[in-house]
């Protein structure tokens, strides 16, 4: 893989939350409720600092390991992101990363979360987590049906050290024009409905859905989280349309 200098990373960074202040502007949004996090996996951790220090805040992994393994070089180097992980979690190594995470975008079951709030009252604090959905119902993506989201969100909601935080899902990649804003806006009508079924308001803020090709169409569905690889870092040594 090609990395970037600092220069261009910069430039890159600076673009990206160009697009996104215009794509808020169109749906009447205000930017500054967009977080940009800057997807690093498979990227070294010295590429993860140098975003850091060029300003980019948050920084989302797919995997446990490496996102545990990044943190440990930033906080040697006295660099802290907002550490996001974005990919699948295995119920075995919430262990791991216990602590770790601003935000786990990826509680795709009961199971894990009640893994996740297991291991959050032995070491004593609490968790912030979104609830991954598969509004598409595709079979090859993780997380619970809309129904399953109404059906247990009462139980989601009273496991203790637990802050659910609202949302996120995927789109898939594109084949015609709307195809991921369809998805999208299914997302924002289970999210508004769950918000009405008695979660903790100070803490269902958060929609995380728009990655580097379908950002634009997030935004206008109300995304408050966009996660964005390529079009920061580059691209990887495999396809992949983060």
């Amino acid at each position: 893989m090609t990395l970037y200098s600092p220069e261009q990373m910069k430039e890159n960074i600076a673009k990206v939350r160009e697009q996104i202040a215009d794509a808020a502007k169109e749906a009447g949004r205000d930017p500054s409720e967009i977080t940009l996090i800057g997807v690093s996996k498979f990227f070294p951790a010295e590429y993860a600092a140098q975003a850091f220090s060029l300003g980019l805040t948050d920084l989302g992994e797919n995997r446990a390991e490496e996102m545990h393994e990044k943190k440990q070089v930033l906080d040697e180097k006295d660099l802290h992101p907002k550490w996001h992980l974005i990919g699948t979690l295995q119920s075995r190594k919430v262990r791991l990363i216990a602590g770790e995470p601003y935000l786990i975008h990826s509680v795709d079951s009961m199971s894990l979360a009640k893994e996740i709030s297991k291991r959050y009252v032995t070491i004593e604090t609490r968790a912030k987590i979104l609830l991954e959905v598969n509004v598409s119902g595709e079979e090859s993506k993780h997380g619970f049906s809309a129904a399953e989201a109404v059906e247990e969100i009462e139980t989601l909601l009273a496991l203790p050290n637990l802050d659910i935080c609202g949302l996120m899902t995927m789109a898939p990649i594109q084949n015609a024009p709307g195809e991921a804003k369809t998805v999208f806006e299914k997302a924002r009508r289970l999210f508004e409905e769950l918000k009405r079924r008695g979660v903790d308001e100070n803490c269902w803020k958060y929609l995380s859905m728009g990655m580097s090709g379908d950002f634009r169409e997030a935004i206008s569905c109300g995304a408050t989280h966009v996660r964005i690889g390529t079009a920061i870092f580059g691209k990887r040594d495999y396809p992949d349309p983060v």
